[in-house]
């Protein structure tokens, strides 16, 4: 395993990433508010038989904060970076969240930098009702801090009876939420709902997963069933009961449908 803290290169610095295992290449872009932590339990599964590069957006984990107003090019453009910094020509790209939402915007714009696309919990197409709420998030965030947004982590990320039997990763997904930098959260949160993506999503040639949870009201079914519509190759699956927490409630069951996916 190799870890990279902010290397640099002529114009601004790269993430902060790991790489493990070895064969062919599988980027892993996580959401709004975690970090590259949140691939530990699928890299277990997919380590050993992909090389796998997870990496902390700008502002979250140990990358550095944003210093300029941001958009999904920018973050798209940093993780090209990662990968040129590693010889990676090609890879196949899995993103969570607004990870999915980066890994959209990077099998557009840079299509053959990749083979498989996997969207998980992915958004996309977003609705006048659902850009209302994303601009009372972030009015929330600006009057009360991310502190003011972890209240509702409970309902919206984790299922009933897995929040009952395990309180310490509510607390740890808080703690998580709270160490990332106020303004590169935020800014995030705006790319989050801008997007326009989603009247290209035809145009996205590679094939595609499309994986979410059956109550997932971080990326719902709506737009999970839009994405599988609109990208000609695709599949769709929606995990049984699950909401926002995949990676961590059903880790094991999302891997393995990333190594069916993969071709393992």
């Amino acid at each position: 395993m190799s870890q990279t803290d902010n290397a640099t290169t002529a114009s601004r610095p790269l993430l902060n990433y790991v790489v493990e295992g070895t064969g062919q290449p599988v980027v892993l872009v996580h959401g709004v508010g975690s970090n590259l932590q949140s691939w530990n339990r699928v890299v277990e599964r997919l380590a050993p038989h992909y090389r796998t590069i997870r990496m902390d957006l700008r502002g979250h984990g140990r990358s550095s904060k944003i210093r300029e107003t941001y958009s999904l090019e920018r973050f798209a453009e940093d993780i090209i970076a990662v990968m040129d910094a590693e010889g990676i020509a090609k890879a196949h790209l899995v993103g969570f969240s607004l990870g999915g939402l980066i890994g959209q915007c990077l099998a557009l714009n840079w299509p053959d930098r990749f083979d498989k696309v996997a969207l998980l919990s992915a958004v996309a197409a977003r609705t006048d009702e659902e850009r209302a709420k994303v601009v009372s998030r972030l009015a929330i965030i600006e009057k009360e801090g991310i502190i003011g947004v972890t209240g509702a982590a409970r309902d919206r990320w984790f299922t009933e009876a897995f929040a009952d039997a395990h309180p310490e990763e509510i607390e740890k997904r808080i703690a998580e939420l709270i160490a990332n930098d106020k303004e590169s959260y935020m800014e995030a949160y705006r790319v989050f709902g801008q997007s326009e993506l989603g009247h290209r999503l035809h145009e996205i040639p590679h094939e595609t997963l499309v994986l979410t949870g059956e109550f997932d009201q971080g990326s719902n079914t709506r737009m999970a069933r839009f994405m599988h519509e609109k990208i000609k190759n695709s599949q769709l699956v929606i995990l049984p009961g699950m909401r926002h927490s995949i990676l961590v409630e059903a880790s094991d069951v999302v891997a393995d449908h990333l190594l069916e996916f993969l071709g393992h």
